[in-house]
C-alpha cells in the first residue's frame, strides 16, 4: 500500500487535528463518571448541596468542552476524509488511462469501475471513521480501563478476566473474516460486469428475445454475492454478540462484588455507579473496535485492489527519450534541455510495415499477423482487405501503437512507433473504428472530440465530407441536438458519418477508416469516398473494409489471408496475381464483373 503514503504526507496535518479533537472528545468523557461520582459521595450523601451544584457545573463545563471538540472533529474530518477520496479517485483515473488495452483486459473494465467507485469508497469510509470513533475507541477503552483502576483496585480484578477474552474474540474476527470480504468484493465485481454486458448488448437481448437468459445469468451472480456477503457477515453475527456478551458478563460481575464491598463499607455507592459508567465505555468501545476491525478488513481488502492498479506497469513500455518531429521543436522546450531527440521529416505520414509479427497477449497459437511488411508513402489510399479474421484491424491498430508488435517494427515518418513520443504520434493520427463510439453532449461536442478549438466553418466541412451536414441539418436542433448515451437516437450510418467528421476535422496526417461504412448505403459511402479523395491531397488515408467497392479505387490494395500478406497492388494487378482477391470480386461482385 506504498500508494497512500502521498496522501498521507499531504493530508497528515489535518488528520492529527482531528485526532487531537477526538483525543480531547475522550478525556471529557472519562472524566464525566469520576466527577459523578464524587457528587454521589460526596455531595448527595453529605447533603452538601453546594458541592453539588459546583460539581454540577464542572460537568456541564466539561460535557461543552467535549462538545466543541466533537464539532470541530467532525468538520475536518469530514473535509479530510472527502478531500482524499476525491483525489485518490482521480489519481486513480489518471492511472488507468495511462493503461495499454492489454492492461485493461487484463484486469476487466467492470472490476476497473469496481475499484473506482465501491473499493475507493470503502478506503474513503474507513479513513473518515479513524478520525471519527475509530481512534476515539481504543483511547476510550484504555483510558476507562485506566479510570477503573485508580478508582478503585481490587474491582479492576474483574478487567483482567474480560480483556483478554475480548481481544482474543476481535484477532479471530479479523483472521476469519478478511477472506471473506475479499470473496465479497471479486462477486460485487462478476455482478456490475453482468449489468454491464445486458445494458450494452440490450437490443441483442430483446431483439432475440433473451430475458430468461439474462434474468438467470444475473440472478446466478446476484446469489453469489448475497451468499458471500452473508458468509462474510455471519462472522460479524458470531463475534459482535460474543464481545457484548462477554462485557456484560463483566458488568454482572461488578455489581455482584461491588454490592458486597459496598454493604461491608470497602466501597461507595458512587464509586459502583462509576464503576459501572466505565465497564459501559469500555463495552461501548470494545464494540467501536470490533467494527473498527471488521470495516479494517474490507478497507484492508479495497486498498490492496486499488494498489493493484496503481502498482501495475503499462505493458507498452514508454521510451525516457522519446522521438518527436523537429518540427515539433518549438511546441516542447528547446532541444539541449529538453527529453526529446528530435529528427527532420521532409514528408508526414509515411508508414513502414517492417517484418511485423504480432500476437496478443496471453493469446496461444499461431501469431495473429505474420511477417508483413510494405509502405504507405505520404498522400496514398492503401486499401486493406480480406476475409474475417485475417488479422485486417489488428495491423492498423499496431500504427497508432494502441497495441506493441511482437517482432518487427512499424515506422511512421522513418521513427519507430515505440521509441516515438505516443501523446505526439496520436496527434497526428485519425481513427474511425470498427464499433462505432460517440459520447453524451451535442451533435458538436462530438465532432470537436477531434480538435477542440474547431470552427463552426471546420466542423461543417468536415461533415460535409462524410456526408453527415444535410441530416445534422435537418434536425430540429441541427450541430446542437443533443445525443444520448452512445448516440442512441442516430442511426447506425448517421453514427459512422458522425464519427468520420470527428476524425476530419483533426486534420490529421494520417487517416485509418476502419471498415467505418458498414451501416451507409452504396451510393451515400461513393460519395464519401469522393469526397475524401479531394480533402485528402496529402493525406496517407488507410483504408479496412469488407465491401471490395470501399477499396477498389485506392492507390494500391494489401490482401490478407490468415495473418499473411498474399497479395499487393492496384485493383487490376490483383485480378491478374492475386487468387484470394480474385475470389472476394467474385462473391462479392460476380464473375460476369470481370
Amino acid at each position: 500500500m506504498h500508494f497512500m503514503k502521498k496522501y498521507w504526507g499531504k493530508y497528515w496535518k489535518r488528520f492529527c487535528l482531528a485526532v487531537s479533537c477526538l483525543m480531547l472528545e475522550a478525556l471529557c468523557d472519562l472524566m464525566q463518571p469520576t466527577i459523578m461520582s464524587r457528587i454521589v459521595d460526596v455531595g448527595v450523601a453529605g447533603r452538601n448541596m453546594s458541592f453539588v451544584l459546583s460539581m454540577g457545573g464542572v460537568m456541564l463545563l466539561v460535557t461543552l468542552l467535549g462538545a466543541v471538540a466533537a464539532v470541530s472533529r467532525n468538520i475536518v474530518s469530514s473535509n479530510v476524509s472527502q478531500r482524499f477520496s476525491a483525489e485518490m479517485r482521480s489519481d486513480l483515473f489518471k492511472k488507468i488511462q495511462t493503461f495499454s488495452f492489454d492492461n485493461i483486459n487484463r484486469f476487466e473494465t467492470a472490476s476497473l469501475v469496481t475499484r473506482l467507485t465501491n473499493d475507493v469508497t470503502q478506503v474513503q469510509t474507513f479513513v473518515h471513521g479513524l478520525m471519527r470513533i475509530f481512534v476515539k475507541a481504543p483511547i476510550t477503552a484504555i483510558g476507562s480501563i485506566i479510570m477503573a483502576v485508580l478508582l478503585n483496585p481490587p474491582m479492576a480484578l474483574v478487567l483482567v478476566a474480560v480483556v483478554p477474552v475480548i481481544s482474543i474474540l476481535i484477532s479471530a474476527n479479523v483472521r476469519i473474516g478478511y477472506p471473506k470480504f475479499m470473496k465479497v468484493q471479486k462477486a460485487l465485481d462478476r455482478v456490475n460486469s453482468v449489468m454491464r454486458e445486458y445494458l450494452a448488448g440490450v437490443r441483442v437481448v430483446k431483439a432475440f428475445n433473451r430475458f430468461s437468459y439474462e434474468t438467470e445469468r444475473f440472478d446466478r451472480t446476484n446469489k453469489d454475492l448475497a451468499a458471500a456477503s452473508t458468509t462474510a457477515m455471519r462472522v460479524v453475527a458470531i463475534f459482535s454478540p460474543g464481545i457484548t456478551l462477554t462485557v456484560n458478563m463483566g458488568i454482572i460481575a461488578v455489581l455482584w462484588f461491588g454490592g458486597l464491598r459496598v454493604n461491608n463499607g470497602s466501597m461507595h455507592v458512587g464509586q459502583v455507579i462509576a464503576f459501572i459508567n466505565y465497564m459501559t465505555q469500555i463495552l461501548f468501545s470494545l464494540m467501536m473496535i470490533s467494527f473498527v476491525f471488521t470495516m479494517f478488513v474490507r478497507a484492508k481488502t479495497s486498498a490492496e485492489r486499488i494498489g493493484e492498479v496503481f502498482a501495475a506497469e503499462n505493458t507498452m513500455p514508454v521510451r525516457q527519450r522519446p522521438v518527436i518531429p523537429a518540427d515539433k521543436a518549438n511546441e516542447a522546450s528547446s532541444p539541449e534541455n529538453s527529453a526529446f531527440t528530435y529528427v527532420s521529416t521532409a514528408k508526414k505520414g509515411r508508414v513502414d510495415f517492417e517484418q511485423v509479427y504480432f500476437t496478443y497477449e496471453g493469446a496461444s497459437g499461431e501469431p495473429v499477423l505474420k511477417d508483413i511488411t510494405f509502405t504507405c508513402m505520404p498522400g496514398e489510399t492503401v486499401g486493406i482487405i480480406g476475409s474475417t479474421g485475417s488479422g485486417k484491424s489488428s495491423l492498423v491498430n499496431l500504427v497508432p501503437r494502441f497495441h506493441d508488435v511482437t517482432s518487427g517494427c512499424i515506422k511512421v515518418d522513418g521513427v519507430d512507433v515505440r521509441d516515438a513520443d505516443t501523446r505526439e504520434l496520436r496527434e497526428r493520427i485519425a481513427v474511425v473504428s470498427q464499433k462505432t463510439v460517440l459520447f453524451t453532449g451535442t451533435i458538436m461536442d462530438n465532432i470537436k472530440w477531434g480538435r477542440e478549438d474547431a470552427s463552426l466553418q471546420d466542423i461543417e466541412k468536415a461533415a460535409g465530407i462524410a456526408q453527415a451536414h444535410a441530416f445534422i441539418s435537418n434536425l430540429p436542433e441541427g450541430y446542437d441536438t443533443l445525443l444520448g448515451r452512445g448516440g442512441v437516437n442516430l442511426s447506425g450510418g448517421q453514427k459512422q458519418r458522425v464519427s468520420i467528421a470527428r476524425a476530419l476535422v483533426r486534420r490529421p496526417e494520417i487517416l485509418i477508416l476502419d471498415d467505418c461504412t458498414s451501416a451507409v448505403d452504396v451510393a451515400t459511402e461513393t460519395r464519401i469516398r469522393e469526397a475524401l479523395k479531394e480533402y485528402s491531397g496529402g493525406l496517407t488515408c488507410l483504408v479496412i473494409a469488407q465491401r471490395i467497392t470501399s477499396v477498389i479505387g485506392a492507390d494500391r490494395i494489401v490482401v490478407l489471408d490468415n495473418g499473411r500478406m498474399v497479395g499487393t497492388g492496384n485493383h487490376e494487378e490483383l485480378m491478374q496475381t492475386c487468387e484470394v482477391y480474385r475470389e472476394i470480386y467474385r462473391s462479392q461482385i460476380g464473375k460476369e464483373g470481370i
